[in-house]
């Protein structure tokens, strides 16, 4: 009995040590030990922690973010930022041009005056129209190549609230690294900070730091194209013994990605999906819903949250795998966009996290299937959470009663309010289609000059980029046969 009972541990061993070794070279991310680990699950309270970490740095920061607004987050991180590059400390910036579109001259020109360099990924207005596609979605700190701090929060009002006004702050998860790991998250930053300009210095990214603990860190960046955390979650779903737990604030997962959460439901695995009620984007959420039935059909339990936002992207697996990052489980940004995620195989981080998506599906309503008469699909409803994380059926009600949303959320829940009468995702997409034809065709007939010049300016400008992509690829290959 002792030898069965060994040699079972040994395989159960081996198997781990092969799904370890499987993730680590699916990622292209070694596992980087002497790390710990900060989880901040309450967005104001990450939003002071980053503000802290940029006020500790005596000599670099490398900061980068999909979206910083110029609101009075935003201004508050930037004179943080400037504050630092006016003590001499070298502050890079790096944000995405079209995540932070709102956000005018003025505020980058005053970081530059304190000191800082400050650089746009891939500019809306640009001779390559694909760029367009490509984002930088990453959000990322890195204090003197010692410390840094990753997950899914941006910077803006949304994630800081308004108490005064009543308006509750968005639900994001960030995580800080302490520890060697931190300079392969810096790495990363400047990887990408090369792609669009002139490299970093090397003494900017000599650190060397002595282990903070025991945690072993793995570095995931994503790149458009190689698909690295898609494959990553493909391989933990399929190696899930227990539970599969997902926080994820656009879900719409591509096909074999589906079908691994439907096979991990079926085959008895705790599945458990965790979406936004209201969104900031309602197109994706009806996608999102699209999907439930046969999730729902397959076992998986479906929550939505009931705050303003949960913008957080987060993944535990059994007692072993844990994962924060910027990574949402979509087409876009599993294969798009560029992504940074830590992933780690701690118990304790693990742990940590499953106790706050229990906390957080105390403020959320599971969504059920209600079986039909007379031959009809069954229906989705929605119910409320008890006490204890469970559901019940009466009507849904939010955390702290009435939730006051900013002007920007209103119009989204608008949105999604309208989706509903028009009667699903199918209706809605047909009306827009119609209405989307019938304008232009009204244009076309009351102004067709008008309305010509601006599909041929169109026609024209995309006729340039592709001119310019393609002669410029020519000529990347002609130096390339030339070298």
């Amino acid at each position: 009995m002792t030898v069965s009972i060994s040699r079972a541990g040994q395989s159960a061993a081996a198997q781990q040590d092969e799904l370890a070794l499987a993730i680590e070279r699916t990622a292209s991310a070694r596992a980087i030990a002497g790390n710990t680990l900060q989880h901040h699950a309450d967005s104001p309270a990450a939003i002071e922690a980053m503000i802290a970490l940029v006020a500790s740095a005596q000599t670099w920061i490398h900061f980068e973010n999909y979206i910083i607004r110029d609101d009075a987050t935003g201004r508050r991180v930037a004179e943080a930022l400037a504050e630092r590059a006016r003590a001499g400390v070298h502050v890079r910036i790096l944000y995405d041009a079209l995540g932070s579109f709102g956000t005018g001259f003025r505020f980058w020109r005053g970081l530059r005056h304190a000191g800082a360099e400050v650089r746009a990924f891939h500019p809306i207005f640009s001779g390559h129209p694909f760029d367009i596609f490509v984002r930088d979605h990453r959000k990322l700190v890195v204090a003197d190549g010692t410390r840094a701090m990753l997950g899914g929060l941006c910077i803006g009002n949304e994630w800081a609230g308004d108490p005064a006004h009543g308006r509750e702050p968005w639900r994001d998860t960030m995580v800080t690294v302490c520890g060697p790991a931190a300079t392969a998250f810096d790495a990363s930053f400047a990887n990408l900070w090369g792609r669009i300009g002139p490299p970093l210095a090397t003494d900017e990214l000599n650190a060397d730091p002595e282990a903070c603990g025991q945690v072993a860190v793995q570095a995931v960046a994503g790149v458009p194209f190689e698909g690295r955390m898609y494959r990553v979650t493909q391989l933990i779903a399929a190696a899930a013994r227990e539970r599969l737990w997902i926080t994820d604030a656009y879900l719409v997962p591509p096909p074999q990605l589906y079908a691994a959460l439907l096979e991990a439901a079926k085959s008895g695995v705790d599945v458990r999906l965790l979406v936004p009620g209201a969104t900031d984007l309602p197109v994706l959420r009806g996608f999102t819903r699209a999907g439930y039935r046969e999730l729902l059909r397959a076992g998986v339990r479906v929550f939505e949250w009931l705050g303003p936002m949960i913008h957080a992207k987060t993944l535990v697996a059994d007692r072993q795998w844990a994962r924060v990052g910027s990574s949402n489980l979509n087409v876009s940004s599993l294969l798009g966009n560029y992504e940074l995620d830590l992933l780690t195989d701690d118990t304790a981080t693990a742990d940590t996290l499953a106790a706050q998506f229990r906390r957080d599906l105390q403020a959320s309503r599971e969504v059920v299937l209600r079986p039909r008469r007379r031959m009809l699909p069954a229906r989705l409803v929605g119910t409320t959470p008890d006490a204890a994380g469970g559901a019940t059926n009466l009507a849904p009600r939010r955390r702290g009663g009435r939730v006051k949303r900013s002007r920007y959320e209103l119009g989204a829940v608008a949105v999604v309010a309208l989706r509903r009468v028009a009667g699903g995702l199918r209706r809605a997409v047909g009306l827009t289609a119609t209405l989307v034809f019938f304008i232009l065709g009204v244009l076309l007939l009351v102004f067709p000059r008008v309305a010509g010049a601006v599909v041929a300016t169109l026609a024209f400008w995309m006729a340039l980029g592709f001119a310019v992509y393609g002669f410029g690829k020519r000529r990347a290959r002609d130096r390339e046969d030339g070298d």
